[in-house]
């Protein structure tokens, strides 16, 4: 019986228009892959068959040859060279389906290591994105500060703290507030780190409380002008029902005048938690990414994380091999980060927008 070669029309160019809409096109080209590599080792099986048949009639033809004796002696030869035909039909179907094998198992493996670059850089840009985003509303907040320790309410209330300008002190940062709800409040201390006046005083009771020991109220202590700021890493205050905040300082100076004497410290309580959430959950990654987006400190601390774990608690273990921005494999993750560029005037902490994602 002769073999039958399968006619049906292949699917190749029917699953290209199926997948036209497909915005994963590695993925498309690694089932592409896959159909060539079936194909092909579908029609060679067939020809290995029919080369098989063809030596299975040769055989058959030179019996039949020998029986005839003299008479069928031109018929052998004939026979023998089909014979030679089926077998080096048969060798170049063999090394026709090892070389397609190797060559399309070679193209997947390519186009699997592009993918995963490409994933990757994805990846590294869209953490660059998240740290990016926070640190142009930092700048802002670094403008914040130094424009209101020139208040002439702030200003007079640090220069004198009787009642009055305390009381005034306090509804102009009150008022500030109102417009500005990204803060949870504003402080002014004077040099001994005493707060005399805040914004909201309704819900924080912080008038009379000590700040001296606080980092960040020695360091603008320090400033060598009302033009430098403070900003400081997140934390937890106190004073703020433990809420988690990034405190920017400039000094008041005399007169409101940048190099004007030092007569207090204006500090600023940016609401960090919620902001920086709405960063990260933000961030676009994919559902099949199953990624979670880190903002993370300059000693890796998390500081913000997409699914709310681990802030302030957790360190993630950075491999920076690649400097300040790259991808790499750990086990089943892969992590990419990007560290902080800055905006303007604000240089950031040497923080890093993180991504971890399933590989």
């Amino acid at each position: 019986m002769a073999a039958v070669i399968d006619q049906r029309p292949t699917t190749i160019a029917g699953e290209a228009a199926e997948f036209s809409d497909e915005s994963d096109i590695s993925a498309l080209i690694g089932r592409l892959t896959a159909e060539v590599n079936q194909i092909a080792c579908e029609k060679t099986k067939s020809i290995q068959q029919i080369t098989n048949q063809m030596k299975m009639l040769a055989l058959n033809a030179l019996i039949e040859s020998s029986r005839a004796g003299t008479q069928g002696a031109g018929f052998a030869v004939v026979a023998q060279e089909v014979r030679s035909v089926g077998q080096l039909v048969e060798t170049i179907a063999r090394d026709l389906e090892s070389q397609l094998t190797k060559r399309t198992a070679n193209l997947a493996s390519s186009m699997g290591r592009m993918n995963e670059r490409s994933r990757g850089e994805r990846m590294v840009d869209l953490s660059l994105n998240a740290v990016e985003l926070i640190d142009r509303n930092l700048y802002e907040r670094t403008c914040d500060v130094r424009w209101w320790a020139t208040d002439s309410a702030v200003v007079d209330c640090a220069a004198s703290t009787d009642a009055a300008k305390v009381a005034h002190a306090s509804e102009r940062l009150a008022v500030i507030l109102g417009a500005y709800t990204v803060y949870l409040d504003l402080w002014l201390c004077d040099l001994d780190g005493k707060v005399i006046a805040n914004g909201r005083a309704d819900r924080f009771n912080v008038i009379g409380q000590n700040v001296g020991a606080a980092k960040w109220f020695r360091e603008a202590r320090g400033l060598r002008s009302g033009d430098d700021y403070v900003a400081s890493d997140i934390e937890c205050q106190p004073l703020l029902g433990n809420a988690q905040v990034a405190t920017y300082c400039a000094s008041v100076r005399a007169d409101g005048n940048a190099n004007g004497k030092p007569i207090g410290v204006l500090a600023i309580h940016f609401d960090w938690e919620s902001q920086a959430r709405a960063i990260v959950q933000g961030v676009r990654v994919g559902a099949s990414d199953k990624a979670r987006v880190l903002l993370v400190d300059s000693s890796f601390r998390v500081i913000a994380a997409s699914d709310g774990q681990g802030i302030l608690s957790e360190r993630v273990s950075l491999s920076l091999k690649s400097g300040r921005s790259g991808f790499y494999k750990d086990r089943s993750t892969l992590i990419a980060y990007h560290a902080t560029p800055g905006y303007e005037t604000y240089k950031g902490l040497g923080w890093y927008g993180v991504i971890v994602a399933a590989a």
